[in-house]
């Protein structure tokens, strides 16, 4: 990525996607260009929990919501200590942010932390193509950097793709950190970070849990040197076919039957781990509307998503692993998606969507109390 940040607003740009297709508006945030996957979000708000969602690292995204950025930016909603996405297209970018929260507007934001975007093209005309043709590679370019149709598709098409990419070390913590709990403490997890957003540990302190938050490279043996009750793999970006080195940690923690739960990417590795395969969706989900159906209530929640990938299992019957009984436990009403897999025979569970989102909804936070109960459970 290369920016500069000059006179955006005024600046045109050109959006350039693998297959040729070509969308021309303006400038939004910094001026330069960017180039990833790109993809599309449903949600009409929290769109500042999206841009700083480790998983959305290497995608471009579009708001199929029309007007984005009323509300500004603030200091306090951030998901991590940065923005991930690689690019940000919107149709009516606001003119003046209107919140009581606002620090500064959505653009100076893209702009200060040197995001390339674009505003005022058919959002939903690109919508509709990335459906229609599925999730593909993206180019956006402004100021200098627009040039000739075909040298910018030769860019474009030179782009690593999203299938086959190890990014989660890319974006997990370095070194671990301890988020206490709050009141007092209950229990002990090991969180391994393939991606993880803050709000994250913050469920699980609320409920009594001190969280280990370990880098995506620990070994089995890391997970264990803090002592751990349970133990949580996270959300993060990137192909789950790359995964092998947290994959073989899952594998150690199912062996020694400790309490386990997975969010997006952690539950495509438990999938991994207890011997399914993964595949890359048509175009995924991301947005804060997606009907789901936890199986072992058979109540239907809508829920906020943003994954690529999805686990390859039989939604009709049980299935043997090496580590017992397992099935899965919720469903995309949609398009019949797995969104969760547990184990019947120790205690071990995952969900492909995010409970833990901040902008809401907020109808799956139960399932933090799922992870305390098995841990009372085990501990009993």
């Amino acid at each position: 990525m290369t920016t500069s940040t000059r006179g955006a607003a005024k600046t045109p740009a050109v959006l350039v996607l693998e297959d040729g297709r070509t969308f021309r508006g303006r400038a939004y945030g910094a001026v330069g260009e960017t180039f990833g996957e790109a993809v599309f979000s449903t949600g009409m708000t929290g769109y500042q929990e999206t841009l700083t969602d480790p998983s959305y690292h290497r995608q471009v995204v579009v708001m199929t919501a029309p007007h984005v950025g009323n509300t500004g930016v603030n200091d306090e909603d951030p998901e991590s200590a940065r923005i991930w996405v690689s690019g940000y297209v919107v149709r009516d970018p606001a003119r003046v942010p209107s919140n009581w929260r606002a620090q500064r507007s959505l653009d100076e934001e893209l702009e200060r932390q040197g995001v390339v975007g674009i505003s005022g093209i058919d959002t939903r005309a690109l919508t509709r193509h990335l459906r229609e043709r599925g999730a593909m590679r993206v180019g956006i370019f402004s100021g200098d950097a627009v040039a000739a149709d075909a040298e910018l598709l030769a860019k474009v098409q030179a782009a690593p793709q999203m299938k086959g990419a190890n990014l989660s070390a890319e974006v997990a913590t370095k070194e671990t950190y301890v988020v206490p709990a709050i009141g007092t403490k209950k229990f002990t997890v090991a969180a391994v970070d393939l991606g993880i957003k803050g709000m994250t540990p913050q469920r699980m302190a609320e409920r009594g849990i001190e969280v280990h938050v370990l880098p995506a490279t620990a070994t089995a043996e890391d997970v264990y040197a803090v002592n751990p009750d349970g133990v949580f793999f996270s959300n993060g970006p990137g192909d789950p076919a790359t995964a092998d080195g947290p994959v073989a940690v899952m594998q150690e923690v199912l062996k020694r039957r400790t309490p386990l739960f997975g969010i997006c990417f952690g539950n495509q590795i438990l999938g991994r781990a207890l011997g399914f395969g993964t595949y890359k969706l048509k175009y995924g989900h991301r947005g804060i509307n997606q009907p789901v159906q936890d199986r072992t209530t058979g109540k239907v929640e809508v829920t906020a998503h943003n994954h690529g990938f999805a686990v390859d299992a039989p939604l009709d019957r049980v299935s043997d692993t090496p580590y017992g009984r397992a099935e899965v436990s919720h469903v995309c009403l949609n398009d019949q998606v797995v969104e969760g897999l547990q184990l019947l025979d120790q205690p071990a569970f995952s969900v492909q969507y995010h409970p833990e989102a901040a902008a809401g909804p907020h109808d799956a936070a139960y399932l933090f109390d799922r992870f305390t109960t098995l841990m009372e459970g085990q501990r009993a």
